[in-house]
Parts: C-alpha cells; structure tokens; sequence
C-alpha cells in the first residue's frame, strides 16, 4: 500500500510540473515583444551600378610591314613613348632604290622621246606648208608626239610609285603614342602586311561598358527628368579594387541593343595624364542615376519565401501582417520599392524571423532618416 501511494504521489507532482512548464511557455509565447519599427517614406535617392569595362587607348594602330624585305634597323625599344614622324624601323632598300632610279631613267627617256616628237612635227608641218609632203604625214608626226607624251605620264606615274615603295622602307611613328612589343630582330626577312609593332595612344582612354535595358531606361529618364542637375560622369574601380583618381564622362552609346543579351553598349572617355591605364586594361565603371522620391525599405526588414519579397507590416493595434512587395533596385543596405508598399507603412525593422503572421508586437520606432545615415557607406 505504501509503495502504490508513493507511486500516486510522484504521477501527481510530475503533472502539476508540467501544468506549470505549459503555463509558462504559453505566457512567454503570447507575451508582446519588442521590436524596431520603421515608417516608409520617399527619399531622393541616388543609386550605383558597376560594369565590367573594356579599357581601349583612343588610338591603337598596327604598325606592319608595306613593301617585303630585310628588316635593317630598329630605332625603338618597347614601351618607349615616341612622337609623331619620328622613325621606328627601316627595311633594307638597296633594291626599291634601283628600282627608283630605273624609273626615272625611264621618265628621263620619255621625256627626250616626247621632244623629238615635237621636232618632227614641226619639221613636217613646214613640209606640208610648202606643200612638199601631204597633210596625212603631219596627222602622223602628231599621233607619233601624243603617244610619246602618254609614255612620259606612264613613266611619271611608275617614277612615283617607284619613289613611295621606296619610302616604305623607312617607318614612322604615325602620331604620338607608346611602342608595345616588337616580335622581329634586325635582319629578319619580312612579307609585305607583317606585323612589326602596334603604337597606342593612351593620353586619355575609352572605357566601354554593357547595360541592360532596363537600367538603360533608368539612366535616360533621370537624365530626362533632371536635366540642369543631371551629369555623365563615371568612376572607374582599377582591377586592384581602388579607384581610379579621375572622373570620365559617358560620351556615347551604340544605336541598338544586343539581341543575344539584350543590353547596349556605352562609351566613357576617361583622362589618362600619367598613362597609368594602358589599353587591353579591365576594371569596373560605376554608373550614377538620381531617382526622385523613392519608397526605401531596409534590406532587414526583407525576407524571402519562394523567391518572393516580404515584410511584415504593423498594422493600428500592433498587429504584424505579411505584406509581399516587388522591388525596383537596390542600393547599400535598401531595396527601391516598385510596388506593394506604400508611404506611411510601418514595417518591422529587425528580428523578422523571431515572428510570425498575426503575432502584437510593441513597436520601438527607429526614424527612418537614422537608417539612411547610419548605412555604411561605398568607397567612394
């Protein structure tokens, strides 16, 4: 008997335990919880995106070979900066040279020949006067001296021809730029198109970027819509991930998109004075668009479920309610709101994931301008 009393007693206690462990998980359950809130409202905002860019000097030419031969001298070394006219290569040209003065031993010729013709005509033209000879000799002699004036043309034409492939031989730099790599050694046996080296100029550079449509739209109508304050200028993020020290400028755009991947491509000129850039260069271009009155809601207070954007939206007596939303872009710490959201709406700033739908709440509310000025800010 008492064994079984015993037994009784100790059922008893555990499931008064129980009762008291329930009871007090349903208070902290049903207990309000503190949490921040913040009321949306619309801010001018600016936003930034990065490209990849393409950096390309704005002159980049391939300096190659006209005429085939020895290559005699070389007057550069590479990565020197040279200046326009001035000499870079010479090919030998002993053979253009005879070949020069072959043509105008030919000219030379030509021009005798042209004159004798003259003589003749004027000789039978006296003839015919004294009626010696017919009129049909004189038509002769004068055919014979516009053939011998056609050769001197051809002759003139084959002179100068000679003369210009024999300045081939002699290359130049053709405006001020810098020597990239030079592939052939004196005495190497070239063929007319050979590369001999490229010289680029890289004074300033293009910088040359892809963007969608989308963000193409909303880089022209903030352009459209703020066109005193507007402006195209650009950063440029160095493949280190500094920046580059100076601003360039979005000077133009391609005429279409690209099928394929449906953006187009943008062109920034950049300063280059101290040639730190160098063409084939990659890096980053951070493109700024102004958007007037836009509904900012912070990054923590957004959660997702199936690929969808949440907030829980307090409402008058406190009570937090899913509210879905569609967002526009994102910016630092804060989604832009396309649409779901409205100004004045209290959402729950942090510790979403400590609630749940139709959970009261007691609101600690956060300024919404705090936030702004308290988000960490980009490198520049």
């Amino acid at each position: 008997m008492k064994r079984v009393a015993w037994i009784e007693t100790l059922i008893v206690t555990t499931f008064l335990a129980a009762c008291n462990a329930n009871s007090h998980v349903t208070t902290e359950e049903t207990s309000d919880q503190s949490l921040p809130v913040t009321e949306l409202i619309l801010k001018d905002t600016t936003l930034h995106h990065e490209y990849v860019t393409d950096i390309q000097a704005v002159q980049n030419v391939e300096i190659r070979a006209r005429v085939p031969g020895f290559l005699e001298d070389i007057y550069v070394d590479e990565g020197q900066q040279v200046k326009k006219g001035q000499p870079l290569f010479r090919i030998n040209a002993e053979e253009y040279k005879a070949q020069e003065a072959k043509a105008n031993a030919n000219l030379e010729s030509a021009i005798a020949e042209a004159k004798a013709t003259e003589l003749e005509v004027d000789r039978v033209r006296i003839l015919v006067d004294k009626d010696i000879i017919s009129q049909s000799e004189l038509e002769v002699a004068k055919a014979k001296n516009q053939a011998a004036r056609a050769r001197i043309e051809e002759a003139r034409s084959a002179a100068s021809n000679a003369a210009i492939r024999l300045s081939y031989t002699y290359i130049r730099a053709p405006f001020d730029g810098l020597i990239d790599r030079i592939p052939l050694k004196v005495g190497s046996l070239i063929e007319e198109g050979t590369l001999l080296t490229t010289v680029s100029d890289i004074s300033s550079i293009y910088a040359y970027f892809n963007v969608s449509e989308r963000e193409y739209l909303e880089y022209t109508k903030s352009r459209l819509e703020d066109r005193v304050n507007s402006s195209n200028v650009v950063n440029l993020v160095l493949a280190d991930g500094t920046r580059y020290p100076y601003e360039g400028k979005v000077e133009t755009m391609e005429g279409e998109f690209e099928a394929s991947t449906g953006s187009i491509a943008f062109r920034a000129h950049f300063p280059n004075p101290e040639q730190m850039l160098k063409h084939g260069a990659t890096g980053k271009v951070r493109l700024t668009n102004k958007i007037k009155d836009a509904l900012i809601v912070p990054q923590k207070a957004v959660f997702e479920i199936q690929d969808k954007n949440y907030v829980f939206v307090v409402d008058s007596t406190n009570t937090v309610r899913m509210q879905s939303f569609s967002p526009a872009s994102r910016f630092s710490y804060f989604y832009i709101v396309n649409s779901g959201l409205k100004p004045g709406d209290r959402v729950v700033y942090e510790g979403v994931q400590s609630i749940r739908d139709g959970a009261v709440i007691k609101p600690e509310f956060v300024v919404m301008d705090s936030l702004l000025a308290s988000a960490p800010r980009t490198a520049f």
